[in-house]
């Protein structure tokens, strides 16, 4: 899931130069038809087994009613298909919706193209309870639900139960502590005499940002951007240094492997667990699926790490979501509506959650005999969704809300590789909060700081 942030950044740089510019109003325009049919256009992300899940749900949809007809259409990673949306929001070339990764949320609420679901749940009546409450939260501002959430994932602890088992390691997957991860670590460096390394954890803003989450820490002020537009970061506290000096620890004991930054460092991680150089390391619970399957040996999967000195808080979601384009006439938006609905029915979750591993965001689903019979055969797909909903509501398991997430998540990334290259603690975190706090500086500035 390493994303390539360079593209974000042009992006949410242009969505600010838009937002000065009072850019992003627009008449409604005529409605699009095919055969009778009003065509929704949907510009999705999706590639390997999700795109295939996910076409088969459209196709679905597409012969289960006459009404609408909805297009699919990939554009590219989420960095390359935001850029596109940015540059053509509020015109015809708009498409009807558009599937963005969550750090996308305060940029697309201020690009003024969208139109907030909210209007149309309150219109339908439309029942949110029956979507998961700790994933409509991070998509929830001001009271206002503004994306539909569609597929999302947390991180997960992966080990190798086999390796474990050998080592005469015992693990509870509902409560793993820093010190417990950093002892057995040092046990299955023994006991293969190096070579099975013990832990993994990648230099990645979003792995950072969970472990510091599972602390109940604050990546900026102003409760993480709910209580307000943040103007500072302030993730060189207690809990930040937590997880610097936790990964420090484990390159002394030499049991950590670091497979470095860049586009391929997540694969080049699983890989080397898969190959069983390394026991334990940290990821998405969207590759699940793929890691069981792939394995030679019984995976584990576990709840996120704490200390042991700090309850465990719980988990923000990742992933992404789907917004409704603003400047659309109503029946075309209508459509995409009951598009979205359809997409968050239960048996659609059912089929999406065990077709590739993300989260199914309608709670119903985990009751659907697809879900109940997928784990029966991987039983590991349940624990990220049971740790999801023991995650405790508050502003850091809602996730920080602004625009300069992916210029946070670059000097978080540069911090956690300088520590791992010997840098000191505390000069690579305040040096990443500095440059956070610049690019939320200007930011704000170019916004108006709305």
């Amino acid at each position: 899931m390493l994303k390539k942030l360079s593209g974000l950044v042009l992006a949410l740089m242009l969505v600010v130069g838009l937002a000065a510019c009072g850019n992003g109003s627009s008449a409604a325009s005529a409605t699009k038809k095919e055969n009778g049919r009003i065509v929704v256009t949907f510009w999705h992300s999706m590639s390997g087994e999700p795109q295939k899940t996910l076409e088969k749900i459209v196709d679905d949809y597409n012969h289960s009613q006459k009404k609408v007809l909805v297009k699919a259409q990939f554009q590219g990673t989420y960095e390359e298909s935001l850029p596109k949306y940015l540059s053509v929001g509020g015109t015809d070339k708009a498409p009807t919706m558009i599937q963005v990764q969550e750090i996308g949320t305060k940029a697309m609420i201020n690009s003024g193209f969208i139109q907030p679901v909210q209007k149309f749940i309150d219109k339908d009546h439309y029942d949110t309870s029956q979507l998961e409450k700790n994933i409509i939260n991070y998509y929830t501002v001001d009271n206002k639900l503004n994306s539909m959430p569609f597929n999302s994932s947390t991180p997960v602890l992966y080990y190798n139960a086999d390796a474990f088992q050998q080592a005469g390691i015992k693990l509870n997957p509902e409560d793993v502590t820093f010190e417990q991860i950093r002892e057995d670590a040092k046990k299955i460096t023994d006991s293969t005499n190096g070579q099975m390394k013990g832990f993994a954890l990648q230099p990645y803003g979003w792995l950072f940002e969970e472990l510091l989450a599972n602390q109940n820490g604050l990546l900026v002020n102003k409760e993480n951007g709910h209580a307000g537009t943040p103007t500072k970061a302030v993730f060189n506290s207690k809990e930040g240094k937590n997880i610097l000096q936790w990964a420090k620890d484990m390159i002394q004991d030499k049991t950590f492997v670091d497979y470095g930054t860049g586009t391929t460092a997540g694969d080049d991680m699983t890989a080397g667990f898969l190959s069983g150089k390394v026991a334990m390391f940290i990821q998405s619970s969207a590759s699940i699926r793929d890691v069981v399957n792939n394995a030679k040996f019984k995976v584990g999967v576990a709840y996120l790490p704490h200390p042991q000195s700090i309850e465990r808080n719980g988990v923000a979601i990742g992933g992404a979501s789907l917004w409704m384009s603003k400047g659309k006439s109503s029946a075309e938006q209508n459509a995409a509506w009951d598009f979205m609905k359809y997409l968050a029915s239960p048996h659609v979750q059912a089929e999406w959650h065990v077709g590739t591993g993300y989260f199914a965001v309608n709670t119903k689903a985990y009751s659907d005999p697809v879900v109940v019979d997928a784990y029966k055969k991987i039983p590991q797909l349940q624990v990220s969704v049971n740790q999801l909903q023991a995650s405790k509501p508050s502003p850091t398991t809602q996730g920080a809300l602004m625009q300069s997430l992916p210029e946070e998540r670059t000097a978080v990334e540069t911090a956690m590789e300088s520590v791992y290259n010997g840098e000191d603690i505390d000069k690579a975190l305040d040096k990443a909060v500095n440059d956070t706090n610049s690019a939320i500086e200007k930011a704000n500035k170019a916004n108006g700081a709305k």
